[in-house]
């Protein structure tokens, strides 16, 4: 049996929408009992298919109208990801993705304003030297994780 199969694709793709939904409501638009459900997300969560549950907050209406993607050249002990308690410290660090080729990193970041932007370009140099793009604005802000085809 391949693992996730056909309904545990439905279950996820319930849940990406409204991961709010109670098994009673996830058991009627996939077709199967309460329980059954929730021993397959059950199933899914122990395996690390489902690793959460998050409300998408929109950074611009938080405050943090300021977006960009901060590219790191740092290797070494000064590199960011052997210090993580600087991600940590650092709220306006929204994601970190470790990368092959000529950087370390990349970093997406949402901050208040070109001074808050400014301080973290200038606490990340600390760790190697940071490059910045900014973002204009995201046609697809996040996407649900479907299958393959």
């Amino acid at each position: 049996m391949d693992f996730p199969d056909e309904i545990d694709w439905r279950l996820l793709d319930e849940l990406q929408q409204d991961a709010r939904l109670s098994f009673n409501e996830l058991a009627r638009r996939v077709n199967l009992s309460a329980p059954a459900v929730a021993e397959r997300v059950r199933r899914l969560e122990a395996a690390g298919v489902i690793t959460g549950y998050h409300a998408h907050v929109d950074p611009v209406r938080a405050g943090r109208t300021v977006a960009a993607l901060v590219r790191m050249a740092c290797y070494g002990p000064r590199c960011l990801l052997r210090h993580p308690e600087t991600i940590e410290r650092s709220p306006e660090i929204l994601e970190v993705h470790r990368l092959t080729g000529d950087a370390c990193c990349l970093l997406r970041i949402a901050v208040g304003s070109m001074a808050e932007f400014e301080a973290l370009i200038d606490r990340l140099a600390d760790h190697g030297q940071p490059s910045s793009t900014m973002v204009l604005s995201s046609p697809l802000p996040w996407s649900p994780v479907r299958p393959g085809t």
